[in-house]
């Protein structure tokens, strides 16, 4: 059966949405390897260095074995980036839902995704409505898959700040990793969002974990370092590496407000980017 040029291209989006998500699942970026390989180096408490070998044979494990690196696969947070006047279209939507549902059965991935109320599971990753498909720009046609789990996920917070009160960002955010403590399974990843509006805010936190972790800027490092010294250590049981990396992503804002969000991420800061050709 010949297929049209408009179902191959969809059928190119399904299988690229699978692929980033197989890739997301099982292998770690190397930023993020690189940077718990530096923290094992360098760490001085015993338990918390044996804590961080168990990781990386961890990750090292879910390569030989093509098993996810976590039971909890997370939901799949996607991004598509389309070059310039392009749109995305319900049946590309619908294409990208395909590769979910594929990605369900192939990887495999735990189905979480449920109604927020009845909590009622479709089994697939889709739901009662799709997982977020943020549109961002681009040169290319792209799909980048994000998963994120309930654990880092449910330690996130916001908050709306007074522009006279920009000094207490940094605490703010050193503050959410301290009540997070354990829960998220450090050590942690967290991304930032400065400015935006309420929702924009926290947009901009959850984009920033895209970012490489393996540079930081000074503003970065700082809030890096002063988490650091809460002493919280991997999975919570001390040691000297809390945070791997922060992460902060800016945007304009309205001249009387000032929306700081947090969005942690645990170690394993899964991300995958195919292009869609």
């Amino acid at each position: 059966m010949n297929l049209t040029a408009e179902e191959i291209i969809l059928a190119k989006i399904t299988d690229a949405t699978c692929r980033a998500i197989h890739t997301a699942e099982i292998y770690l970026p190397t930023d993020v390897k690189n940077r718990l390989k530096h923290a094992y180096e360098c760490e001085q408490v015993p338990v918390a260095r044996e804590i961080l070998a168990h990781i990386l044979q961890n990750i090292q494990l879910a390569e030989e074995m093509q098993a996810p690196l976590c039971q909890d696969t997370g939901i799949p947070v996607l991004y598509l980036t389309l070059p310039d006047g392009s749109a995305c279209t319900k049946n590309m939507r619908d294409a990208i839902l395909a590769g979910i549902i594929k990605a369900t059965e192939q990887v495999p991935l735990r189905p979480n995704l449920v109604d927020p109320e009845t909590r009622h599971n479709t089994d697939n990753n889709i739901g009662i409505d799709m997982p977020p498909i943020h549109i961002l720009p681009g040169e290319t046609c792209t799909i980048t898959v994000l998963p994120k789990g309930a654990g880092s996920e449910n330690v996130s917070r916001i908050k709306m700040f007074l522009p006279t009160e920009k000094d207490g960002i940094q605490q703010f955010v050193t503050e959410t990793v301290l009540l997070a403590g354990g829960r998220p399974c450090p050590p942690i990843v967290v991304g930032v969002g400065i400015g935006g509006t309420f929702d924009s805010c926290a947009a901009l936190a959850k984009e920033a974990l895209l970012e490489p972790i393996d540079t930081m800027t000074p503003q970065e490092e700082a809030m890096c370092d002063e988490i650091n010294t809460l002493g919280i250590g991997p999975m919570g049981l001390g040691g000297a590496t809390t945070c791997l990396a922060v992460k902060i992503k800016k945007a304009g804002c309205h001249t009387a407000s000032l929306p700081v969000a947090v969005n942690i991420q645990c170690w394993a800061c899964r991300r995958a980017t195919e292009e869609i050709r």
